[in-house]
């Protein structure tokens, strides 16, 4: 068994948290527009239970994913978008019914692999590296649904994943955005949701990053913009990072407009 089982646990958790959100809702329900522009409440979950299909793949079949990762290549700007919207045409309870079948298959994968990297559309990751990544995603996505809904969205220690991924690919943000990365790591802290205080980085490093971790998941996942945030940078490079800061695969995101009001 993996050693990744409190990460699969949380991944498991957020999906759950979600599910509740969308279980009680009817089919009209299901298309309403949420914060990513184009998207319903059937997109979001749509994205989700594709990629919890293609990870599962990754972590079963290899071939299949190469197919799936060469199809994505063939259209490496519009892949999302269309298989999202092809999986938000489905009926509802079908579409919800897949999803909670693929992330339930792919807890169970991601338990039982034997170990090593896992390939994908970024850098290969570890089995506790794709647990967190697809935290991350359902997460994120969970708050466009929870802001469509007009409900608050959950405030839990699970967050702290989502902030790890949103450090750790710090370089990778400069890397799409075709700058080179700082040297020198950064100090990153946050608060946490019950108020401990939660770390990256050399204590004296000159570049820092600090505020809420919930405004910081929220900053790395894109969902919210940097000024609409309670996050502060000290240092050039580090108030650089906030205007690129991204912990999804892909080429750089669009961000959201800023609101004028603090999360």
């Amino acid at each position: 068994m993996s050693d990744a089982t409190g990460l699969v646990d949380d991944m498991m958790a957020e999906g759950a948290a979600l599910d509740a959100l969308v279980t009680p809702l009817s089919d009209t329900d299901w298309a309403t527009p949420t914060p990513a522009a184009g998207w319903t409440i059937a997109h979001q979950i749509g994205h989700l239970a594709w990629t919890d299909r293609v990870a599962l793949l990754s972590a079963t079949d290899p071939d299949g994913f190469s197919a799936a990762l060469a199809d994505a290549g063939a259209d490496p700007y519009g892949f999302v978008d269309k298989a999202a919207a092809e999986e938000a045409a489905r009926p509802s309870a079908e579409l919800l019914a897949d999803w909670r079948d693929g992330r339930t298959r792919l807890a169970r994968a991601l338990l039982d692999h034997p170990g090593g990297k896992l390939p994908w559309f970024g850098p290969p990751m570890s089995v506790g590296s794709m647990a967190t990544a697809r935290l991350m995603e359902t997460w994120a996505h969970g708050l466009d649904v929870a802001d469509a809904l007009g409900v608050a969205p959950a405030r839990t220690a699970r967050l702290r994943s989502v902030a790890h991924i949103g450090v750790r690919t710090r370089d990778f943000a400069y890397m799409v955005n075709g700058l080179t990365a700082p040297a020198e790591p950064f100090r990153v802290e946050l608060t946490a949701p019950d108020g401990d205080l939660w770390t990256w980085g050399p204590e004296d490093a000159a570049q820092r990053v600090t505020g809420s971790a919930f405004d910081f998941c929220e900053l790395v996942t894109q969902r919210r913009a940097p000024a609409d945030l309670d996050v502060v940078a000290t240092g050039t490079d580090a108030q650089k990072w906030l205007t690129i800061a991204q912990c999804f695969a892909g080429p750089p995101g669009e961000g959201r407009a800023p609101s004028g009001e603090k999360s």
